[in-house]
């Protein structure tokens, strides 16, 4: 597919002012901010930084491919579209945005239980070719339920996500106020009308809701009672016992994301799991735990070879995937900076994106002489 970045945003940076011009101040802290001091937010990107590749400018060289395998499916590059809750508060129907964006450039996107977008609906988008994070219900007859969901729907990698035992104490968001739907104090009001795009493309597709979960809500549940509702409904805390039966009835390729300990990523092997996501959630959980990319490269190193081990959390730029794939990561994935993009540019946003990931990812093979994304291992600067 023929690569168009915009000029006027030609880095993720630039694509994160502009959103930040265009939604609520209550949608940007929600998607920008992290927990508690926002210190794990800020460690993933810088740490992921401080990786470093060496140039072989004298070496023999060919035009490099992006071209990525993984788990039986070649994808056009090593990154895909993290899960990300309620993205149609962020920007109207942005999951339907980016599902098609990533399909038109054949790279995985990720939907979430907790999003603003069925199943069947990102489905039907992608002919069966998105993967779906399932958040842990409390009972097993809703849990069975939407896992036949996925399979019906032709999800090829259903991913179990560990890293939510409890909410993360967000502080932004509990002075906005933030729930599904917003409330709308005073505050959130003249927010609102201080962004007409925002507005009006609401109005267009509608409130948005928990699409994937509405068959299981009560009918006329009202404002008050959804957060009740959410906390009776999912248990985050994922163990062995819960586990087993998902992969006893999950015919397809089973992912535990959320994964920060080497002993995680033993008990993901002994379980039968084909692969794990490392990640810190975005550093909206936990403040006081390590960034991603320290556990990557001793997870990779011990366990690479026994299981597909990827990670996410931190990325912003094609600079920083090929820093995460040379530490040991056989592929990527980017949340923020996808909603980052269709916040900015709406339609034209997930396109815009990937692009621009790509160009800069291979803009960085080129220069240091690598032709395979495979090989990257061998440009990382071992400290």
């Amino acid at each position: 597919m023929k690569l168009y970045v915009n000029s006027k945003y030609p880095s993720i940076d630039d694509l994160k002012n502009k959103a930040k011009k265009r939604i609520p101040k209550f949608a940007f802290e929600y998607l920008d901010g992290g927990c508690n001091q926002d210190v794990n937010i800020v460690k993933n990107t810088a740490e992921i930084r401080e990786v470093e590749l060496s140039p072989y400018y004298l070496d023999s060289y060919n035009e490099p491919s992006l071209k990525t395998e993984l788990f039986g499916h070649t994808y056009d590059a090593p990154f895909g579209i993290s899960p990300i809750g309620l993205q149609g508060l962020i920007w109207p129907n942005s999951p339907e945005i980016l599902a098609k964006a990533a399909f038109d450039h054949n790279i995985p996107f990720i939907l979430s239980t907790v999003t603003t977008s069925s199943i069947e609906r990102i489905s039907e988008i992608t002919e069966g070719k998105a993967w779906f994070q399932l958040y842990h219900p409390t009972e097993a007859r809703l849990r069975d339920d939407i896992i036949k969901r996925a399979a019906a729907a032709d999800c090829p990698v259903l991913v179990i996500l560990c890293d939510v035992p409890t909410f993360g104490y967000r502080p932004r968001d509990i002075r906005n106020g933030l729930a599904m739907p917003p409330k709308m104090s005073i505050s959130n009001v003249l927010q609102v009308l201080q962004k007409p795009a925002w507005a009006l493309n609401t109005l267009r597709y509608g409130q948005p809701g928990f699409e994937t979960l509405k068959p299981y809500m009560p009918k006329g549940l009202n404002l008050s009672e959804l957060g009740k509702f959410m906390d009776q409904t999912f248990s985050g805390r994922l163990n062995e016992e819960k586990i087993k039966p998902i992969r006893d009835m999950w015919k397809g390729k089973l992912v535990l994301k959320g994964v920060a300990t080497e002993q995680d990523a033993q008990t993901a092997i002994k379980l039968g799991l084909d692969g794990i996501i490392v990640s810190n959630h975005g550093g909206r959980q936990l403040d006081a735990g390590q960034s991603t990319i320290k556990p990557l490269v001793s997870i990779a190193d011990k366990y690479g070879d026994k299981i597909k081990v990827m990670m996410d959390s931190g990325l912003r730029s094609g600079p920083d995937i090929a820093r995460t794939i040379a530490s040991g990561a056989e592929f990527s994935f980017l949340g923020r900076s996808f909603m980052y993009g269709v916040s900015a540019l709406g339609k034209k946003g997930g396109d815009h994106t990937i692009s621009l990931l790509k160009t800069e990812l291979k803009q960085v093979m080129d220069q240091v002489g690598c032709e395979k994304i495979e090989d990257l291992h061998k440009h990382l600067v071992k400290n």
